[in-house]
């Protein structure tokens, strides 16, 4: 039987400062929606038009890989597979 958890899609999460950090797409989502309430002016004009926290985070999971904090200062994740 194969195991389900390196069949599920994960992030890598790269901070300047931090060490990469592997998160479930449950978590990079949780993630996300932090970011977005921290920095809330850090995102584009489209996202920031999307209804819900949850439809933000989303809409940045889709489409986006990387989102400016501050000038200088970015949060980049990209998709992953883990193997055994």
């Amino acid at each position: 039987m194969a195991d389900l958890m390196h069949n599920e899609e994960h992030y890598v999460v790269l901070e300047p400062g931090a060490d990469e950090v592997f998160l479930t797409v449950a978590e990079m989502l949780a993630y996300l929606k932090t970011l977005i309430q921290r920095h809330p002016q850090a995102l584009s004009p489209d996202v920031s038009r999307q209804p819900t926290l949850e439809r933000q985070a989303q809409v940045l999971l889709d489409r986006d890989c990387e989102l400016e904090l501050e000038p200088g200062r970015s949060v980049q994740w990209y998709a992953v597979r883990l193997e055994k």
